[in-house]
């Protein structure tokens, strides 16, 4: 066997078990040298020093240090960070593209599961499944339980905001069913809509129309509040508005007063603040359906981010290239 790059495990110790598991760091380990009992959680730490002065790839995760140009430095041999979640810019620095080392991310595989909730949720919320069953619950009546006029998803209005990873696979998951979707996203135009199958519109129009709107934008200082109190109130009488993307991306206090009034509904897997803090009424009120950014991969899911590495440093080793590069002049607009 030829010798293998030496590697080194850089994030919270406690997730290297649940990304890798042993099937899965076995397939690692065919391409990398890497020992799952050394973990780096302080780059800095001088018992590190020699290991990492001879790594050449790091598996970064949740919890990897920052990698600025210090420890940059002390990994002279350094040639690839392969991030085993999804986005890297908690920790990555400009200094790491510019020393040329190639930088992947897991962002695609952990898209599916947020994307697969978000199908859920959508498809539960045209039910009006989340305000029924809280009615229920709180009238305890054994009548009302014949057929309901103005629900279901038979060719029910959904408006998808920004063409993400996640929210072309929403679309992508979408497309099976009786639905009406539409997409807004300023760095997409006419054609690239029409290759995801859906009309591309404005986002004052799709707020007006849609009956679902789901959110999938990074959040950036131009995107804070994208879905705002004028936003809020373009939305028709009985919409439901999913997010599971940033919690900064909708303001919170303006969505509050709408749902207090009764006029929307809301699914929210992130919030912000998060979490959000015990005395929120987002807590109490029957048309706030939150969860606890759970949507990302979780349990068995995690799997399948190491697994995405795995694979990346076979093809990272074998000269073929990575499948998930990240691009630093796209980072900024990504999430």
């Amino acid at each position: 066997m030829p010798e293998r790059p030496q590697a080194l495990f850089a994030m919270t110790a406690e997730n290297v078990p649940l990304v890798f598991p042993p099937a899965v760091l076995a397939r690692l380990r065919e391409s990398v040298d890497v020992d799952p009992a050394v973990v780096a959680e302080d780059l800095t730490d001088p018992a590190l020093a020699d290991l990492l002065a001879r790594t050449e790839i790091l598996v970064t995760g949740w919890g990897c240090p920052r990698l600025d140009a210090a420890v940059l430095d002390a990994a002279p041999k350094l040639r690839a960070v392969l991030h085993s979640a999804g986005s890297v810019k908690g920790f990555a620095t400009p200094e790491i593209w510019r020393r040329g080392i190639a930088v992947s991310s897991a962002a695609e595989a952990n898209a599916l599961p947020v994307a697969e909730y978000t199908l859920a949720v959508i498809l539960l919320a045209g039910k009006d499944v989340f305000v029924r069953r809280e009615r229920a619950r709180a009238e305890r009546a054994p009548g009302g339980w014949g057929v309901v006029p103005g629900i279901g998803n038979h060719g029910r209005r959904i408006g998808v905001i920004g063409a993400s990873r996640i929210g072309r696979k929403v679309i992508e998951l979408l497309r099976p069913f009786d639905l009406a979707v539409s997409l807004t996203d300023p760095y997409v135009d006419e054609a690239g809509a029409a290759e995801l199958g859906v009309p591309l519109v404005g986002l004052d129009d799709l707020l007006r129309t849609s009956e679902i709107v789901t959110v999938h934008a990074p959040e950036t200082p131009e995107t804070r509040h994208l879905v705002g109190r004028r936003e809020l109130a373009l939305m028709p009488d009985g919409a439901v508005l999913v997010n599971t993307a940033r919690g900064g991306l909708v303001d919170t206090d303006a969505l509050v007063e709408e749902l207090r009034a009764g006029r929307l509904s809301a699914v929210l897997d992130v919030t912000d603040p998060e979490p959000l803090p015990a005395d929120s009424p987002l807590h109490d009120l029957p048309n706030a359906f939150v969860t606890p950014h759970l949507a990302g991969s979780q349990g068995n899911e995690l799997a399948r981010l190491g697994l995405a590495v795995a694979e990346e440093a076979q093809r990272f080793v074998s000269g073929a290239g990575l499948a998930c590069p990240v691009d630093y002049a796209e980072l900024e607009r990504t999430a």
